[in-house]
């Protein structure tokens, strides 16, 4: 497993000074590069695997995932807010932002929404 040999080597007190600034997604990704290699992949194709893994596809039924494949795509889309996050000290930052959403599309109505009265 390429997540917790990662996470053996930066916990390790021998590296651990080395790895100080390394990510432990940087030391999973290097360990899936490494497995992929000694199993015969490209680097290409180790790449493009590692991507798809790392990548969260929104069609995707997060409810059938097992715990440890769950708390993965929790982590990746943690990471990912994260990136994107703006905060207080971010050049940029304004802290009230207003939007004006177009009204001349015709607006979805969703069936969750309406209230019936068989349920009240």
């Amino acid at each position: 497993d390429c997540s917790l040999a990662a996470e053996q080597l930066k916990n390790n007190p021998r590296h651990k000074a080395y790895l100080e600034g390394v990510s432990l997604r940087q030391l999973e990704k290097l360990y899936s590069l490494l497995k992929g290699h000694l199993g015969g992949e490209s680097l290409a194709e180790s790449l493009e695997k590692f991507r798809k893994e790392e990548t969260i596809d929104p069609e995707e039924d997060m409810n059938k995932l097992d715990d440890k494949e769950l708390a993965k795509r929790k982590s990746i889309m943690d990471e990912l807010f994260e990136k994107n996050r703006k905060k207080k000290d971010d050049p940029g930052f304004i802290y009230d932002i207003e939007v004006e959403f177009p009204q001349d599309e015709q607006l979805e109505s969703c069936g969750w929404d309406v209230e019936s009265g068989d349920e009240i």
